[in-house]
């Protein structure tokens, strides 16, 4: 067996140099091609499912899907993460149901749809930090908010996402606050804003310094050298997947995504956890209207099924192979959560920040 925390996983990619895709899911067939692509490369793997997908699959179904994905792939260290929680009930549920890591999302209020404060956000991140260090399992909380640099708004996904405009201040993350909250909630991993959002229609041009501001990744780790950062809304829409989706009847406006090389800038300053969903989804639906197109006498769900799941596959192995990913899952040792939730008792993993280095800065 090989479930794995969030921290331990980032702690060795960190101490490697690489990024881990982290990748949505929904149903069976997006975690065997997830993990199909991971036994290919001998890469780790971090899953993660929303609310919305709690919701879609039921908390049972998913932990169960969970369980057998990490039988059928015991090799494959596996981490199950929940995206965006909104609330202490919302981590604490998942973590009885299986999960080894949680984000908090404190920068929006309990209805996941209202800007919260600061001091909201420290709050009810570091109770979450408390509840889940307990038992070993990673938290990642948010500073600022997920949106648009160009619009000025967020993006609803699965029903989170900021609504309204908020202003260009909290698009962004801020350096010195970043410093602050890592040392007052104790996170695991810090995400943070700089222009992605959630959803295929994050630009409208390929993006520039001045819509998707990867100076603040940059600043951030000068100034929190030690803390795992995590890049949200980081799909890169590929045009390949746009045409196919548009060619078999599909109508998507043309969009830019975050484009790879960007997201590898990021892994040089300390990004270690890369989420990824809409790249999946567009994967696989892209097949279906291929397949609906070509075979228009076709009704068995698995010809629709198995060429897609074969697609994301070949998304999630490339994705591996550019974060530097691939390779390392044999060289991994899994710790317990246990014994994870004794170091964190003993103070062995509570952040490092080495404030004469940042007054200094």
């Amino acid at each position: 067996m090989a479930r794995i925390t969030l921290r331990q996983l980032l702690d060795h990619a960190a101490g490697h140099g690489y990024a881990v895709p982290a990748f949505n899911i929904n149903n069976m067939e997006q975690g065997i091609a997830i993990m199909q692509a991971a036994a290919e490369v001998d890469a780790p793997v971090i899953i993660q499912a929303s609310r919305g997908a709690r919701s879609y699959a039921g908390d049972i179904m998913l932990s169960h899907m969970i369980d057998a994905l990490e039988r059928t792939y015991p090799d494959i260290p596996l981490c199950m993460h929940q995206d965006h929680g909104n609330d202490e009930a919302t981590c604490a549920s998942a973590i009885a149901h299986g999960f080894t890591s949680v984000m908090m999302d404190g920068s929006l209020k309990a209805d996941a749809k209202t800007a919260a404060d600061y001091d909201y956000n420290v709050a009810i991140t570091r109770r979450v930090v408390d509840l889940a260090h307990w038992v070993g399992a990673s938290v990642e909380g948010e500073l600022g908010v997920l949106g648009s640099l160009e619009h000025g708004g967020g993006e609803q996904e699965d029903g989170h996402g900021v609504e309204g405009k908020v202003s260009h201040d909290q698009l962004l993350t801020d350096p010195d606050q970043a410093v602050d909250f890592v040392r007052a909630t104790k996170v695991d991993a810090l995400a943070i804003a700089m222009g992605t959002s959630h959803g295929a229609y994050k630009f409208s041009r390929k993006p520039d310094g001045d819509i998707l501001a990867m100076r603040v990744v940059e600043e951030i780790h000068r100034r929190l050298p030690n803390t795992h950062l995590v890049m949200h809304g980081s799909s890169s829409v590929p045009q390949p997947l746009q045409d196919m989706f548009n060619q078999f009847g599909g109508e998507m406006p043309q969009t830019w995504g975050v484009p790879v090389e960007e997201i590898v800038r990021g892994i040089k300053s300390g990004v270690r956890k890369v989420n990824i969903d809409t790249d999946c989804r567009l994967a696989m639906t892209a097949v279906f209207r291929k397949v609906a197109a070509q075979s228009p006498s076709e009704f068995d769900p698995r010809k629709f099924l198995k060429p897609a799941m074969d697609a994301m596959r070949d998304l999630c192995r490339e994705r591996f192979e550019q974060f530097g990913t691939a390779g390392h899952a044999s060289k991994i040792k899994v710790v317990p959560m246990s014994e994870m939730a004794r170091r964190y008792r003993a103070g062995e993993l509570d952040p490092r920040i080495d404030t004469r280095e940042h007054v200094a800065a």
